[in-house]
């Protein structure tokens, strides 16, 4: 099936109260509604909201209902909200329907996220990355997660934050993990069916396939920033394709960060760009399609090089528990800044998104400076 496209302006959280928008979601139950939790809170999903976990915000994507708790949570990985996800109006799916809880947590890179499942054990501890993708490194091929499949709608960013902004101090939470999400064996790091399954049909027709399957971006030489290309028509458009900025705040990047949404040249794809008061980075870019999976996720990929992606600040330390000590690194080789100050294990990828010409161009264009 062909999955329409369409391009949003804005979503903006509804402007019910916490008490109203905890009445409606008890009407959705009283309506039909049944909660399908796949962690712990399967064996009481009714008593699931009674523990904290009742939703006090609600925005629409498409035909799909996004609820969340008022209260952020901590863990000792990330904060993350108990979210509600209703992939369709009620009245369409007769009389019962599903309503599915997840998690949306805040990655280091400031996108928000729904995690596929969690790996809770004596020896790992671990959530899940979305789908898995192999790549060849020194000549082996490995398995990884690819994270941004889990990354939720640009289009639903910005309420995310704002709701973050408008709540009370997070609160240490560490329980609603395992009750929400699939707390799978150790070694399980590919997803479930549920997660898959979807994916995999609509990118069986290859009328969904942004640029029929093949990648948008790409080095023409590894470790030269100087060397990205963009398919034609699918660069940023930067004078006449934003749809909106929106603000954030963190500690790791030094304070304001400002998100700005923006469309490729040719209106196929959109582009999140994050500007920190020194760092420029981007997170992966999506489609504009409108299907919505019980995560809250889109079902179809954009293609394109990771090396593009890199965040503000990545993975680069030195593993001393290995014999002999181990680099490891998620920067280009050759470009690795300083360790930040608030998370040693990560340094500054500034060398090499400062020197990619698309987030010069960004720089000049939108921020009105300079690399």
């Amino acid at each position: 099936m062909r999955i329409p496209t369409q391009i949003v302006e804005r979503v903006v959280p509804s402007e019910a109260t916490p008490r109203q928008v905890a009445r409606e979601f008890a009407r959705l139950l009283e309506a039909g509604g049944r909660l399908q939790p796949v962690g712990a809170g399967r064996e009481d999903p009714e008593g699931f909201l009674a523990l904290g976990y009742a939703p006090k915000h609600v925005f629409r994507l498409f035909d799909t209902l996004y609820y969340t708790t008022h209260l952020l949570r901590d863990s000792d990985d990330f904060r993350y909200y108990v979210a509600y996800v209703v992939p369709a109006e009620p009245g369409q799916r007769g009389r019962r329907f599903p309503i599915h809880p997840r998690i949306f947590y805040k990655d280091v890179s400031l996108v928000w996220r729904s995690p596929t499942h969690v790996i809770r054990s004596e020896d790992e501890n671990w959530i899940g990355k979305g789908e898995l993708k192999s790549q060849v490194v020194d000549g082996v091929e490995m398995e990884y997660g690819a994270e941004e499949t889990t990354d939720l709608p640009l289009e639903i960013q910005a309420p995310l934050d704002a709701i973050s902004r408008s709540g009370p101090k997070p609160r240490l939470d560490d329980d609603a993990m395992a009750l929400v999400l699939r707390n799978a064996p150790d070694g399980r790091f590919e997803p479930y069916q549920d997660f898959t399954g979807p994916r995999r049909r609509a990118m069986a027709d290859r009328r969904n396939l942004v640029h029929g399957g093949r990648r948008v971006a790409w080095f023409t030489r590894k470790n030269d920033p100087a060397s990205l290309r963009f398919a034609a028509g699918y660069e940023p458009d930067f004078r006449r394709g934003i749809l909106e900025r929106s603000d954030t705040r963190s500690r790791l990047y030094g304070g304001a960060v400002r998100k700005y949404r923006i469309l490729s040249r040719n209106r196929r794809i959109q582009f999140l760009f994050m500007a920190g008061p020194r760092h420029v980075w981007i997170i992966p870019a999506q489609a504009l399609t409108t299907e919505i999976m019980s995560y809250g996720l889109r079902t179809v990929d954009v293609n394109a090089d990771d090396d593009l992606f890199v965040p503000g600040y990545e993975y680069h330390y030195m593993d001393e528990s290995e014999d002999p000590p181990t680099l490891h690194s998620q920067i280009p080789e050759g470009y690795a800044g300083p360790a930040s100050e608030v998370d040693d294990s990560r340094a500054d990828a500034s060398p090499w998104l400062d020197r990619l010409p698309v987030v010069k161009r960004f720089r000049k264009a939108v921020l009105g400076r300079g690399a």
